[in-house]
Parts: structure tokens; C-alpha cells; sequence
């Protein structure tokens, strides 16, 4: 029998966050609130490192990066997010809901190898800093950023053709606000233990593996400290404070969901938010406030365009 026959379902349902009206609402304001300051924080990010000659340094190559990749990780899931909590049916065709799928796993994945290379590069410019211009390159920063997008690429391909093969034939009713692997193993209409061990093998693993890499480098730093002075030491921490803060709101959640077994619970939805949403609204605060040459640069700026006009 084909797959065509097999699978009946054109579209599904999605729960979304709530099921409260009132409560609906409330989430409407304020997730479009948390979007625009998504959009407009990481833009914000972007242009001020593009057009600061003095935020060169690889930090702020990989960090404008980051702000990219945070625009299209909530894109993929905000503005559905925020138009079904208005409407009464949250339907998704189910070439969307792969595609979201697909997308979803390419940005979020990417981001994990992103604040890995990050972990590296601060870990070069505290441990080694007579080397780190010979070590962190231009071209170094450049193959890193492309091994971001291609582990994703294939990690995102190998999760949608996992979903994509397998049969749904009824219900089609998803209890998450958007299209993920393991709420759409809950609803196909097959065996899926060694499709559900796949994909704790392939999220899990890089969610797990690139956490350790990021504690080991920073246990690294914390050695190379002990030699520095109380002031460098300071130094070093408060650059990496940053890093190690966006970490663990965003290692923390992929874990807990990744990392096990194909089982769904309530708390998901929530957990879920935290990296699709609230990660990427918190890095461009947590960047700038923290960060005395990102609030110089866009001092600058803005006393440049003021001049201007």
C-alpha cells in the first residue's frame, strides 16, 4: 500500500496555547508586544554592528549573526501563534505543518551551533589572547557560520523526513501552537518507537553534545582565570556573562524536550516558548544592556543620524 493511502490527513488542528478566551486574548497582546520587540531589537542589533567600524571583532560577526537567525526562529512560529489565539478553528494544511517543521529545526538547530562557536570564540579570547587574532579569523568565523547552516540543514532534513514518512489516518488534532516532531509521532497511526529513538538520537544528541562542549569551555575559562588579576577576572566574566545567560534560557528548555523519550506533557507549550520566543526577545536586551561598546556604538549612531537631519 502507498504512503498516499495510507495517510488521509490534508490538515490539522492545533490546540494552540490556550483554550480560554479571556485568557486568549491577554496572550494576543502580549505576544505581539514580545514579537515587534523580537523584530525590531535583533534589526536593531544587525544594523548597529554592520555600520559600527569599532564592532568588528569576531564576537559581533557571530552575534549579528545570531540576531538573523533569532528574526527567523520566531518568525516561524510567533505570527501563527498570535493569529489563532483570535479565531476559533487553529488549522495548519499538513504541507505547512512539514514546512514549519522543517524550518523550525533549521533556525533553532542553528542557533545551538551558533552560541557553540560563540562558547569558542570567547574561550580563544580569554585563554589565548596573544594568538586570537591568528586563530579566530576572518575566513575561521566564516567556515564556522556555514557549518552552523549546514549541520541544521541536514539535522532539520533528516527530523522532516522522519515526520514526513510517516501515516496519519485520524485524529488530526495537534496539542501544541505549532507543528513538531514528537506531537505529530503521537498521532500517527503506526508503531513509532524507532522513529521516536531516531529523534532523540539526532535533536537530543546535538542539544546534549554542544551543552557539554559550551560547560567544558567555560570550565576552561574559569581555569585560565585563576592566574588573571581580581580586575581581568572581573573582565572575563562580565564579556562572557552574557553568553553563558542566553545559554542556559535556551539550552535548558531543548533538553528537557528533546532529551527524552516521544511523550508529550501540558508543560511543553509553555517550555516551548521559552526558546521560540522569549530567547530571541531577551538576546538583543541581554546583549546591549550588558554590553558597554554594543550601547556606545548605537550612541554613536543615533548622534550621527541626529547631526544629520
Amino acid at each position: 500500500v502507498s504512503m498516499e493511502n495510507k495517510n488521509n490527513v490534508t490538515e490539522f488542528v492545533l490546540h494552540g496555547l490556550t483554550q480560554d478566551k479571556t485568557a486568549a486574548k491577554v496572550c494576543f497582546v502580549l505576544f505581539l508586544v514580545f514579537y515587534a520587540v523580537i523584530i525590531l531589537g535583533n534589526l536593531l542589533i544587525i544594523i548597529t554592528i554592520k555600520m559600527s567600524e569599532q564592532l568588528n571583532s569576531p564576537m559581533y560577526f557571530f552575534l549579528s549573526y545570531l540576531s538573523f537567525v533569532d528574526i527567523s526562529y520566531s518568525t516561524v512560529t510567533a505570527p501563527k501563534l498570535i493569529h489563532d489565539l483570535l479565531v476559533e478553528k487553529k488549522t495548519i494544511s499538513y504541507v505547512g505543518c512539514i514546512a514549519q517543521l522543517f524550518s523550525a529545526h533549521l533556525f533553532g538547530c542553528t542557533e545551538i551551533f551558533l552560541l557553540t562557536a560563540m562558547a569558542y570564540d570567547r574561550c580563544i579570547a580569554i585563554c589565548k589572547p596573544l594568538h586570537y587574532t591568528n586563530i579566530v579569523t576572518k575566513r575561521v568565523c566564516g567556515w564556522l557560520v556555514a557549518a552552523s547552516w549546514v549541520g541544521a540543514f541536514v539535522h532539520s532534513v533528516v527530523q522532516t523526513l522522519l515526520a514526513s514518512q510517516l501515516p496519519f489516518c485520524g485524529p488530526n488534532e495537534i496539542d501544541h501552537y505549532f507543528c513538531d516532531v514528537h506531537p505529530l509521532l503521537k498521532l500517527a497511526c503506526t508503531d513509532t518507537y524507532i522513529v521516536g529513538v531516531t529523534v532523540v538520537a539526532n535533536s537530543g544528541a546535538i542539544s546534549l553534545s554542544c551543552f557539554v562542549v559550551l560547560v567544558v569551555s567555560y570550565a576552561v575559562i574559569l581555569v585560565s582565570l585563576r592566574t588573571r588579576s581580581s580586575e581581568g577576572r572581573l573582565k572575563a566574566l562580565y564579556t562572557c556573562s552574557s553568553h553563558i545567560t542566553v545559554v542556559v534560557l535556551f539550552f535548558g528548555p531543548c533538553i528537557f524536550i528533546y532529551m527524552r523519550p516521544s511523550t508529550t506533557f501540558s508543560a511543553d507549550k509553555m517550555v516551548s516558548v521559552f526558546y521560540t520566543i522569549i530567547t530571541p526577545m531577551l538576546n538583543p536586551l541581554i546583549y546591549t544592556l550588558r554590553n558597554k561598546e554594543v550601547k556606545n556604538a548605537m550612541k554613536k549612531l543615533w548622534s550621527r543620524k541626529v547631526q544629520r537631519s
